[in-house]
């Protein structure tokens, strides 16, 4: 399966913050917990783990929800 990013990627999102941007840590394509959470991940629909570029904060997220840092 092609996935959109891989570890290393930087990429950006939007959070309650506003745009964000780190570097791909971790792909997951099973289920995991994190934070208290089970979050849902497959083959077809992966998570990626990403550390913010500003802080140490790490955050899961679906990959629609990224964009390619230019």
């Amino acid at each position: 399966m092609n996935h959109k990013f891989k570890i290393g990627d930087e990429v950006t999102w939007n959070s309650h913050a506003g745009h964000v941007s780190g570097t791909i840590i971790k792909v997951h394509t099973a289920d995991f917990d994190y934070k208290g959470y089970t979050h849902h991940a497959s083959m077809e629909e992966p998570q990626y783990e990403i550390k913010s570029s500003k802080t140490d904060h790490i955050a899961a997220h679906k990959e629609k929800a990224l964009k390619k840092k230019p």
